[in-house]
């Protein structure tokens, strides 16, 4: 999957750039991909697919590397940024079932099925939903996920993001798609990010071409709540946006383990502003880790205080003490 996003990214920038030549110099295992037997939220680094290639970009080994956008922390190490998020793919999950369970939906699973997923945010919501069901880890790649799913009889169906089903070509695969009634996805699902070098203007320029305004936005706001909250991949922190008409609407929750108590709140601001050539020192505005020239600063501003404001606004009614709750049991399983 992450060849198959980066060569995506890079096709798109052949098309902008014919005269240059890109090279997709490395492929890396991250200490994401090599630690297979540790549920992610166990592991405690906080950025588990992103330290090795952060390194190789130090290094001027690369100079740019594609992301999954909900893999980076809301904080990137100094001297990094986001140089481009490219338009969304769905956002949703989606739910793969055993090929016996081929037609059914999670309601109509039997007592006790066990639903493999390794995302907290999505077994806490599903819990709640579906109280009838199991949830298991699982980990692995996509490919090694569908392939314990198929071989073995351990899991009734496992959840995954619908972006990665489509764009590995496996959207037929796809069950159910989880709505925001079902399940609030995680913050920037769906989205690929071009991470750069911060002080490289030239390779900053080019990508910034890739941005797409909406996206960037949504992920800017989705971000800022997560980083307002301290979220990551040890609670359960989810998100829905939607921007219609220059109003960008963001749900925000916050879950225990279980999902038997949460917070959701929803609030929108205006982000209709005209663009400003905004030459000089604010060139380099970083928004949660995103450095987007060709969108409105004063958007982008009004993004970023959307999800702080709803996170505050959680935290307000108790936010903090689910989610620090959530953290030691799952410190402690």
């Amino acid at each position: 999957l992450a060849r198959i996003q980066t060569d995506s990214v890079v096709m798109m920038l052949r098309e902008l750039y014919p005269d240059l030549h890109f090279e997709i110099a490395v492929a890396m295992s991250t200490t994401g991909d090599k630690i297979l037997d540790t549920a992610l939220s166990k592991i405690g680094e906080k950025s588990l697919f992103t330290k090795e290639l952060e390194n190789a970009l130090e290094r001027n080994e690369v100079d740019l590397v594609v992301h999954s956008l909900k893999d980076l922390p809301t904080s990137l190490p100094p001297g990094f940024t986001i140089g481009a998020v490219c338009k969304r793919e769905n956002p949703l999950d989606a739910v793969v079932f055993h090929p016996k369970n081929c037609g059914k939906t999670l309601s109509l699973l039997p007592e006790k099925s066990v639903i493999g997923t390794s995302s907290l945010r999505r077994a806490a919501q599903l819990k709640k939903k579906f109280p009838h069901l199991e949830f298991r880890d699982i980990r692995g790649n996509l490919n090694t996920r569908l392939k314990k799913l198929d071989e073995k009889e351990d899991f009734s169906a496992i959840v995954l993001a619908a972006a990665g089903l489509k764009r590995m070509g496996w959207e037929n695969r796809i069950g159910q798609l989880l709505g925001p009634e079902d399940c609030l996805y995680a913050v920037g699902q769906g989205a690929l990010a071009v991470e750069v070098r911060a002080k490289d203007q030239e390779i900053l320029h080019m990508v910034s071409a890739l941005h797409d305004a909406d996206t960037v936005l949504c992920c800017i706001a989705e971000r800022a709540f997560m980083k307002r909250l301290e979220g990551g991949c040890s609670v359960p922190v989810a998100v829905n946006t939607l921007l219609k008409d220059g109003q960008l609407y963001l749900t925000g929750a916050v879950y225990s383990l279980d999902g038997s108590d949460s917070l959701k709140e929803t609030m929108q601001t205006g982000v209709s502003y005209p663009h400003q050539n905004e030459d000089g020192p604010n060139d380099d505005v970083q928004h949660v880790g995103i450095t987007a020239k060709n969108v409105p600063g004063q958007a982008q501003e009004a993004a970023e205080n959307l999800g702080v404001e709803l996170a505050s606004l959680l935290l307000s009614k108790g936010a903090k003490h689910i989610l620090s709750v959530a953290r030691q049991l799952n410190d402690a399983r």
